[in-house]
């Protein structure tokens, strides 16, 4: 004879249950939105299609432990979960693993001025406010649902707690990377960095944790008066090694050491053989310098400028004369130019 329905049984036996607790079952049914688990005798217990990471492969008959996570849905049924039961699983054993000094990750779940909170498992998890970071932390509560690092500072396996720190890893890491970029770093070296700060006279860059400087003339090989015409806060650029200072631990960096100069750039363009008109800038014991109309500036030996070698520089050309002059050579290396005068 079939048991008679019963509303009131039925509550009694969902008041038999709490939120949180761990069966094992069956899978009895399979649909399209999910399944029936039994969790014992005639106690049936759903479980979604999107709490299993492959639905496709679960089948009529497959045992597992489930969580309770909600006392009745609308069919009047258990919800239960797969999945944090698994993490729970996980999370108890990572938990009985972890001795004084082990790193472990968490997920922040609550925070006040006193610290942060999480679980591992069953395992209560505080990390102090003092511990939290190596730098000043305004808002805590901004850290609910951010993952941490932290290593074990204290753990209580009989009443399930554990007390960590973040900071620790954090000055350790610190620490490593130190040791690292100083062995690894030398001048001329193209490094990548993040703009940290600006101010008026430079910024601060952030390379493999270490803080460098690059001076507002090392940016840029044209004139700015702010660093944020060249480079923005948070942005990452490359640039090079130009000083180092191990013992106070200070480096130099140049983002325009690794970019071509307007005069390198107007240099290549010269090609030897070409004439242009140029100004004397400068006159010299053996010749003199010749300022072309693209800022480039070289040197008419006296020897390019006549073949009569009693002549002074100065009797042939006179400071401020335009004068023609033909491309002798072009010394890109050491960006130096000769020129021969020409015939007006």
């Amino acid at each position: 004879m079939n048991e008679e329905f019963n509303l009131e049984n039925i509550e009694k036996t969902f008041a038999s249950y709490k939120k949180g607790q761990l069966f094992d079952g069956v899978v009895v049914i399979k649909r399209d939105d999910g399944v029936i688990f039994n969790i014992g005798g005639k106690n049936d217990a759903f479980i979604s299609k999107n709490d299993f990471d492959n639905f496709d492969d679960v089948k009529i008959g497959d045992r597992f432990k489930v969580m309770i996570t909600n006392m009745k849905n609308e069919e009047g049924l258990i919800e239960v979960s797969k999945h944090e039961a698994d993490n729970l699983i996980v999370g108890n054993q990572n938990a009985q693993k972890l001795k004084l000094g082990s790193k472990f990750s968490f997920v922040a779940t609550n925070a006040n001025n006193s610290g942060l909170y999480s679980r591992l498992g069953d395992f209560e998890i505080f990390i102090p406010a003092s511990e939290v970071s190596d730098r000043f932390v305004k808002d805590f509560k901004a850290l609910i649902g951010k993952q941490f690092e932290a290593a074990v500072t204290e753990i209580d396996k009989d009443n399930k707690k554990i007390i960590g720190s973040a900071k620790i890893l954090i000055e350790q890491t610190k620490q490593t990377n130190e040791v690292l970029f100083w062995s690894s770093i030398f001048i001329n070296k193209i490094v990548s960095g993040k703009v940290k700060k600006s101010l008026p006279y430079g910024v601060f860059v952030e390379v493999d944790g270490i803080d460098c400087f690059v001076h507002i003339s090392n940016l840029s090989h044209n004139r700015i008066e702010n660093p944020s015409e060249v480079v923005k806060e948070g942005e990452v650029y490359n640039f090079k090694v130009i000083e180092l200072d191990r013992e106070n631990k200070k480096v130099a960096l140049s983002k325009k050491a690794l970019e071509e100069s307007p005069k390198t750039l107007a240099i290549k363009k010269l090609k030897e053989g070409d004439v242009f008109e140029g100004i004397v800038v400068k006159i010299l014991k053996f010749g003199a310098i010749i300022k072309l109309d693209s800022g480039v500036s070289g040197l008419l030996h006296i020897a390019n400028a006549t073949e009569d070698k009693q002549k002074q520089i100065y009797e042939i050309v006179k400071l401020d004369q335009k004068v023609k002059v033909e491309i002798l050579s072009v010394d890109l290396e050491e960006e130096k130019v000769s020129f021969g005068l020409t015939i007006k």
